[in-house]
């Protein structure tokens, strides 16, 4: 790992291990679904190199971290909650931040719900989404129907017993290899039918990159990360509090024009449009990658490295 130091601390009640390089500024980097600290091996790197100290957690749920087994147990309080006990442990007054997919979900919130602790913000392929009049599944389920994969990960126990009978190799597969712009569907028979061809790993994506995420979600299991879906509806129920509050930290936001959460139905026209602006004031960049998809921190590493230096070198 090339310098990489992993230790394993206690904080907000569970044991949660950590990736971190470098002295310096602090960056917390937030990785998603299917996803590990792993995801970030090239930024920790890059941005050791560059005078800052990369810290790369695997959150709750995840790779070497605790898994509580209750879907109760992974609203964005607790995320945030225990990325807030992170900052405290590493002596930290502010941070810069870096987000991917659930990692960007949960940085949008630590800005909303304490921008005191957070210096400017790097979010990666998840726009910040504003709480809508219904529960967020039921609308996802409106929209989309119930094959749509988020309303497929909502009962208990369905989606891990297809994951088993599919294995760990496979369905992380799909997930890696999906590249559509639409919607991620499902079929009846469930995520071992599809897609029924041949997956072959991304170019972006070495064997012994994929093997090490193999061992970890076959160690751990998926339970952890679908909770986070699982979830939904109750944050939904919980953030009621902040309808119409503002995410008032300095942000640059990027995606990748194939991802499929900037090709859903009125992603391009909340980013390009006022109300990206007007819920995130402090918004100072918006940046689509051509040829990219979901998977952008690692599809094109450098490039994602040398957007959050340049853009965090503004707030040192």
């Amino acid at each position: 790992m090339d310098g990489i130091e992993h230790r394993t601390v206690s904080v907000n009640g569970i044991n949660m291990h950590l990736a971190e390089k470098g002295a310096g500024p602090t960056v917390l980097l937030i990785h998603g679904f299917p996803q590990l600290w792993y995801t970030w091996r090239h930024q920790i790197h890059g941005l050791a190199a560059r005078g800052y100290r990369a810290v790369a957690p695997d959150l709750r749920g995840f790779g070497d971290t605790d898994a509580p087994p209750s879907a109760a147990s992974y609203t964005v309080y607790h995320i945030v909650g225990d990325l807030i006990a992170l900052i405290d442990l590493l002596g930290q007054d502010q941070v810069f931040v870096v987000g991917h997919d659930w990692g960007a979900i949960m940085a949008w919130y630590l800005c909303l719900f304490r921008p005191d602790r957070v210096k400017a913000l790097v979010n990666l392929s998840v726009a910040f989404s504003r709480r809508t009049p219904i529960k967020t599944v039921d609308v996802l389920r409106s929209i989309y129907g119930d094959n749509y994969y988020i309303c497929r990960f909502q009962e208990p126990g369905a989606a891990e017993a297809v994951f088993a009978r599919v294995g760990a190799e496979r369905m992380l597969k799909i997930f890696f290899t999906y590249r559509h712009p639409g919607p991620l569907m499902v079929p009846k028979d469930g995520f071992g039918a599809w897609p029924d061809k041949e997956l072959i790993l991304p170019s972006w994506m070495s064997e012994a990159d994929f093997g090490y995420y193999t061992e970890k979600f076959n160690k751990k299991g998926f339970t952890g990360g679908l909770n986070y879906y699982r979830a939904l509806n109750l944050t939904w129920e919980l953030t009621a509090p902040w309808v119409r509050f503002q995410v008032k930290v300095p942000t640059k936001f990027i995606v990748g024009d194939l991802d499929l959460t900037y090709n859903s139905r009125g992603a391009k026209e909340y980013i390009h449009g006022d109300g990206f602006k007007k819920d995130v004031p402090f918004l100072q960049d918006v940046v689509v990658m051509k040829g990219v998809a979901h998977f952008i921190n690692e599809e094109k590493p450098d490039e994602i490295t040398d957007h959050i230096f340049s853009f965090f070198q503004k707030f040192n």
